[in-house]
């Protein structure tokens, strides 16, 4: 059926942030984990299986964190939803099959590059003028 779990919207803040903060080199991922108020077990599990799968790169040591291992712009959210939850839609049938093919086209044009984006806008449009 159609499954989106936590995980993917998740790692898509924590990639958002990276990219957001991450130009200097690696961002330790307590870090990124603060800033978008997720619990860093749970963060260090989905990162796992991105930099597994190529998606993000890590270091270790003192001064150690993730990276992206692929320009964020390459990386769509439909990607990050497969590699954490598993193919979407799969089994989807009739009406919910359409409904998943729809999900997935929209999953499939939309980087995290577009994600950061649409995050600068957003906070731009939050301004309060007195």
């Amino acid at each position: 059926m159609i499954s989106i779990t936590t995980k993917s919207p998740y790692a898509l803040q924590a990639l958002a942030e990276l990219g957001r903060s991450g130009g200097a080199g690696p961002v330790p991922i307590g870090e990124l984990a603060r800033r978008r108020d997720i619990p860093v077990q749970f963060l260090e599990q989905l990162f796992a299986v991105l930099r597994r799968a190529g998606i993000l790169r890590s270091q270790r040591g003192v001064k150690g964190g993730y990276s992206f291992a692929r320009d964020p712009s390459e990386i769509t959210v439909l990607e990050l939803v497969e590699l954490l939850d598993g193919p979407l839609g799969a089994d989807a049938k009739g009406v919910f099959g359409d409904a998943a093919a729809a999900a997935r086209e929209v999953l499939a044009k939309t980087t995290v590059a577009d994600v950061m984006e649409r995050e600068r806008r957003d906070a731009g449009a939050a301004m309060y003028y007195i």
